[in-house]
């Protein structure tokens, strides 16, 4: 952190100025802690109703406090201690905020540094001394961009994981906050896996400092300060700097929707809805007990923004996911009629949620041309990934929920009633390029019921395996980029569960190990094979052979790189093999197989020997096919002839 904002009254005058405006986007430099001089530290916050504020801590003795002072109209406060910001470093503080008629001891909202676990005092943070070396990383990510296509034309491959629950130490259940591995230790073990089975980028779920580990991160109250759960702010650059190091990159999930009503959190912060909405049709999100952000509020919108660049700016984040995008779009999310109110227009669109993305994503991208800003939107809503001077919010990718929904709902079902379902696998490319997708196999799908990716797929214990492997060479081959969730490498049973690790134990099991190779070769062919991504955006990557095959649950299809060059895809979703199946392909020569999920070394049966298929002349068609044995649940990738 820099000290810039204290250095002279004028740039005060400023950063209070645009904080109130809404376009403080360094509010953190003034907000909060900081030194003032040599000699003296700084205390502030925004509470506009309060009647009364004191900063207590264990410098104070925490009875007596130090009172703050009003130093704006709008409601910023200011309490000095006569101590250098040094001395401070490590202690404990809270802000006694009175108004509304109570008394309520507050973190502070800036904090970069919290008490560990259930404790719920900010703690002055040192200001980073961190030494990065990351710069390899950087000059890569700019190089994907300085393309012109951004990441569309690149591989893209996230491996979403949980930090609690990917490892603890000695595999112990985490109930009372003692088997938390730290940042450092989860990076020397990750760096080497995730590079093993071919990610690009890990995607964590939020870290931000949250009081209730059920809420898996996604009820934050300490917005700027990693979890204490696993180490301090430089323990996190460590693990950020290691992953980049290696050639990886991550991504947070961040939560702009919502906050919880813990007493020590944003919730009223001045006696008062102060963060939050104040009429009863916003305030709530009822169904997750939370408190919604009024992003309509300039001092909110200055908060948030500043929120996202600071992960960014401070800890050399490569890309935000925005939880619970829908959410804040819409008026009526989780409300039923009677219980919100149109907007001018008679419509359920939140406007002032709309401009929010919009100011959001032209901040972000004002200051960062590289950067990944992906939403989690489970509607239609348009143009989600569109540029904001297009009219589009100005994400630049989107989840594409209704794929997973629909693949879900298909490998589930009995294969005799599938070709009742065929349009599951086929209806999604009608939309696959309205947006810029992500295909997502996230947390929220392997829990609270929904069974493991595993157990989702139909039938008994060798045929679930060779149907998911089935699963992922469709997935891996389609249009979009892709994302599974931890575990999903080597298939446990076992659904997420985020007080235990995962099921560790099972790769002493073949399947598993072999499914764990099956990952690593398939995720690493998808890197190496640029027909898979380098056009995910239009109809030039992507083109149907036969998209009609319902009656043999089959689905055929070519995927083009910008060169010419392609591959040919059969997916077999039947558990019968299909003998002497003609594949249509566009000439004649040699078409080798470079891909099978049905391969014995990933625990298939090698139904499939042979590799090189010479193209037959069609006579009823004057066109070319060659001719080959579809494995039961077997997926196919040939390479095709390379063009004269």
């Amino acid at each position: 952190m820099t000290e810039k904002v204290t250095a002279t009254e004028k740039e005060n005058e400023v950063a209070v100025y645009l904080f109130h405006q809404g376009t403080n986007f360094r509010a953190y430099e003034y907000m909060g802690c900081h030194p003032l001089g040599k000699d003296r530290t700084v205390f502030r916050t925004w509470a506009p109703r309060a009647d009364a504020i004191d900063l207590v801590s264990d410098f104070t003795g925490w009875e007596n406090g130090i009172p703050f002072e009003r130093v704006s109209e709008n409601g910023i406060w200011s309490a000095v201690v006569d101590a250098p910001y040094d001395s401070l470093v490590g202690k404990f503080y809270k802000f006694r905020v009175t108004g509304g008629g109570v008394t309520r001891y507050k973190a502070d909202p800036y904090a970069f540094e919290s008490q560990t676990l259930e404790k719920t005092a900010s703690v002055v943070s040192d200001i980073s001394s961190f030494k990065w070396n990351d710069g390899k990383w950087f000059e890569h990510r700019k190089s994907i961009f300085s393309e012109g296509r951004h990441f569309y034309s690149a591989p893209l491959n996230i491996y979403e994981m949980h930090l609690g629950s990917w490892r603890t130490r000695d595999g112990a259940e985490n109930t009372d906050g003692q088997h938390y591995l730290n940042y450092r230790e989860i990076a020397d073990l990750l760096v080497p896996y995730v590079k093993h089975l071919g990610y690009t980028h890990v995607e964590l779920m939020p870290i931000a400092e949250y009081p209730y580990d059920g809420s898996w991160g996604y009820q934050c109250c300490g917005y700027y300060a990693p979890t204490s759960r696993f180490g301090t702010p430089d323990d996190f650059r460590y693990f950020v700097n290691k992953l980049h190091s290696a050639g990886v990159g991550v991504i947070l999930d961040w939560v702009p929707a919502h906050f919880p009503k813990d007493a020590h959190g944003l919730y009223e912060f001045d006696g008062h809805p102060l963060y939050e909405y104040t009429g009863n049709d916003r305030m709530e999100h009822k169904g997750w007990g939370t408190r919604c952000f009024d992003v309509g509020r300039p001092e909110v919108q200055s908060f948030l923004i500043s929120n996202a660049l600071y992960w960014l700016r401070e800890f050399h984040l490569d890309g935000l996911r925005t939880d619970a995008v829908a959410s804040m779009l819409y008026l009526d999310y989780d409300r039923k009629p009677g219980e919100w109110i149109p907007n001018v227009y008679g419509e359920n669109k939140n406007l002032e949620a709309v401009s929010f993305f919009r100011k959001l994503n032209a901040a972000v991208f004002g200051e960062f041309g590289d950067i990944l800003m992906i939403a989690e939107e489970s509607t239609a809503w348009p143009m989600v990934t569109a540029p904001t001077d297009k009219g589009g919010l100005g994400f630049n990718f989107k989840w594409n929920m209704g794929w997973a929904n629909d693949m879900f709902d298909y490998v589930s079902r009995d294969p005799l009633f599938r070709k009742y379902d065929h349009e599951k696998l086929t209806f999604p490319l009608m939309y696959a390029f309205s947006e810029n997708f992500i295909l997502p196999v996230s947390h929220d799908e392997v829990v609270h019921g929904k069974k493991s990716l595993l157990d989702k797929m139909f039938g008994e214990y060798e045929d679930k395996f060779a149907c998911m492997r089935a699963f992922l060479v469709y997935m891996m081959t389609l249009p979009g980029k892709k994302m599974t969730f931890m575990g999903t490498e080597f298939a446990p049973f076992r659904e997420w569960d985020y007080q235990n690790q995962l099921e560790w134990f099972m790769l002493g099991y073949p399947a598993h190990e072999k499914m764990l190779e099956f990952t690593a070769r398939l995720n690493n062919f998808y890197l190496q094979n640029k027909a898979l991504w380098q056009i995910d955006d239009g109809w030039d990557g992507f083109e149907w052979i036969d998209a009609d095959l319902r009656d043999l649950n089959i689905v055929t299809y070519r995927r083009k790189a910008i060169d010419g060059s392609s591959l040919s895809v059969i997916v077999n979703f039947s558990p019968v093999t299909r003998e002497r199946f003609r594949l249509k392909v566009p000439a004649k020569g040699n078409y080798r197989v470079v891909f099978c999920s049905d391969d014995e070394n990933f625990g298939g049966k090698g139904t499939l020997t042979k590799k090189v298929f010479g193209a037959e002349k069609d006579d009823n068609t004057d066109g070319y096919y060659i001719e080959t044995d579809i494995p039961a649940y077997g997926g196919i990738i040939f390479s095709d002839p390379k063009k004269k």
